[in-house]
């Protein structure tokens, strides 16, 4: 099955090419930004060696409804998509934090809880939780983000403001967008029986100064979602939460001997386990969005891609 792991397109007007851990963005003329979501997986912020048939996809699919369906709250970059794994928006300069918003203590906070940490980037978390309990109001921990696939790093307000990453004025809306855009997504993850447990969300500033949100939103690479149905009972028994995320990915490379750290060997994934969590992924696509996943062509993924492109260019 074909699959895209890296692209080297010359569209017209192009300037540069950008290349993330799984999008790789081209400037057209430093006005647009065409990001292509590639089949890459990254887990612990390193790309696994292989592909996922049809996550980039799902990714940029979720991530276009999302927007779409939080425009009127906060604004943002998008302007097309023509192409599935293709989205095209403003330039914009992306501010250098990810701003995370924690609604549960899941995930990396969970693991800070179990070492004894009660503050995180600033924030005190109450005594007294368990794993997957619920915050008595969502956190924001920002992380520093992470160029040419270091891994980020987490950080204060604090910091971010006096370091000078980011201005405070800039900073009280990131914080306010980064709340209204959590509230919006807890209740549309509400209407599919899931919760929204922690994402995170990127902004940039347009060329005339507005502030929007930028790259992916909601989807399961960039947040954790539990099922609804049945979290309190499991939660009551000390149960594992049944999830809709990228956390099984992670488990899987935890239960291989594989966290990122230096010295460690990333496991091999045989075909058998690709196509797992490719229909897994399938799976978050269908259960977010409420919609049947409609797999596109990848007989000449490239070429349709290129034309594709090339053609909204031209108009």
């Amino acid at each position: 099955m074909n699959t895209i792991n890296e692209t080297n397109f010359q569209f017209p007007d192009q300037k540069s090419i950008y290349k993330g851990k799984v999008r790789e963005v081209y400037n057209i003329n430093n006005q647009l930004l065409v990001m292509i979501a590639t089949d890459r997986l990254s887990a612990f912020d390193v790309i696994l060696p292989r592909q996922i048939p049809f996550k980039g996809q799902i990714l940029n699919q979720i991530a276009t409804k999302m927007m779409n369906e939080t425009a009127d709250i906060v604004p943002n970059w998008l302007l097309a998509n023509p192409d599935e794994n293709v989205a095209v928006g403003h330039l914009c300069e992306p501010f250098k934090v990810e701003m995370v918003i924690r609604g549960y203590m899941s995930g990396h906070a969970a693991r800070e809880y179990k070492l004894g940490k009660r503050v995180l980037c600033g924030v005190t978390m109450p005594e007294g939780l368990k794993e997957n309990d619920k915050f008595p109001t969502p956190i924001i921990t920002p992380s520093t983000k992470a160029a040419n696939g270091d891994h980020d790093e987490d950080i204060s307000r604090e910091a971010i403001v006096s370091k000078g990453i980011v201005s405070e004025k800039d900073y009280a809306v990131l914080e306010d967008y980064t709340r209204k855009l959590f509230e919006r997504g807890t209740e549309i993850a509400a209407k599919r029986g899931l919760i929204l447990v922690d994402t995170k969300y990127e902004f940039g500033k347009t060329k005339d100064g507005k502030i929007v949100l930028i790259d992916e939103i909601h989807t399961p690479d960039s947040s954790r979602y539990f099922y609804a149905d049945g979290y309190q009972e499991r939660q009551n028994k000390g149960e594992a939460q049944k999830q809709l995320s990228k956390e099984f990915v992670r488990q899987w490379l935890i239960e291989n001997g594989f966290q990122g750290q230096d010295g460690q060997q990333i496991p091999e994934m045989n075909d058998e386990k690709i196509i797992e969590i490719s229909n897994r992924y399938i799976e978050l696509y269908e259960q977010i969005t409420g919609e049947n996943f409609v797999k596109a062509s990848t007989e000449n993924v490239m070429a349709r891609i290129e034309k594709n492109v090339n053609a909204f260019l031209a108009n």
